[in-house]
């Protein structure tokens, strides 16, 4: 049993160029629009995270699926921001005063949010996670994250099984949440539980791996090659982020 990794599989562009790039790329591009404070480069991010996600050729109802839930999130922020930050008033909602100030901070970071996720999920999601932790570890990551990645992506469905078990063995005594003091007991002596099994497994996981000769390195047969055309990915792709970079010190008046 393993995650869903439904954007990995595919042989478009995006799949076949060399995962250390895409992650370079991912991150500076990531950088670069988190930074920005102009609607001119968090427009331009999105267009060109879009286009990213184009070359993809990923499955369009699971993308906005993932985006349905990321702008869950920010939906909160409309709700709150444009009625706390200080600015000019332009609508009254009863007692609360919504600011010219606010309404573009929010949608700043609505376009900025959106454009990340979006060249992540076409650049990042694009690969299996044990090719992540292989490409971050060729890029001299500590190998300590690296590890981390990918036992957490090994082990998160074992502690979902565990915690699977443990709720069905209350469910089995009688247990019926509500919201009384003996409900909110039951759930924390579930998570330490969950915790301290998981501990247990750990131990056991490690001496299994010293048993083996593990040395605080993981040794794949898979080695990544610099092609044509991952530095031809390269030589576009630095250009243009260094364009989003000038469009940020030189803004467009769009708003």
């Amino acid at each position: 049993m393993s995650l869903s990794e439904p954007f990995a599989e595919g042989d478009s562009l995006i799949h076949r160029l060399d995962p250390r790039g895409r992650i370079l790329v991912a991150a500076l591009f990531a950088v670069l629009v988190a930074a920005a404070a102009t609607y001119a480069t968090a427009i331009g991010g999105l267009a060109l995270a879009a286009f990213c996600l184009a070359l993809a050729r990923l499955p369009l109802k699971k993308v906005l699926t993932r985006l349905l839930v990321v702008n869950g999130f920010i939906f909160f922020l409309w709700a709150v921001l444009p009625f706390t930050h200080p600015g000019e008033t332009l609508w009254r909602l009863g007692p609360l005063a919504a600011s010219r100030e606010g309404l573009l901070l929010t949608g700043l970071i609505t376009l900025k949010s959106n454009a990340i996720i979006l060249a992540l999920m076409a650049l990042v999601a694009t690969m299996p996670v044990i090719t992540l932790g292989q490409a971050l570890q060729q890029l001299r990551l500590p190998g300590k994250l690296c590890h981390l990645l990918l036992f957490t992506y090994r082990y998160l469905h074992v502690f979902e099984l565990e915690y699977q078990r443990l709720v069905q063995a209350m469910k089995i005594r009688g247990f019926q949440p509500k919201t009384n003091l003996h409900t909110y007991r039951s759930y924390a002596y579930l998570a330490a539980m969950l915790l301290v099994r998981s501990y247990d497994r750990a131990e056991r996981v490690f001496q299994a791996m010293l048993c083996r000769g593990f040395q605080g390195k993981f040794y794949t047969l898979r080695t990544f090659i610099w092609s044509r055309r991952d530095v031809w990915f390269l030589a576009a792709a630095l250009p243009v982020l260094a364009g989003l970079f000038c469009l940020e010190l030189f803004p467009l008046r769009l708003l």
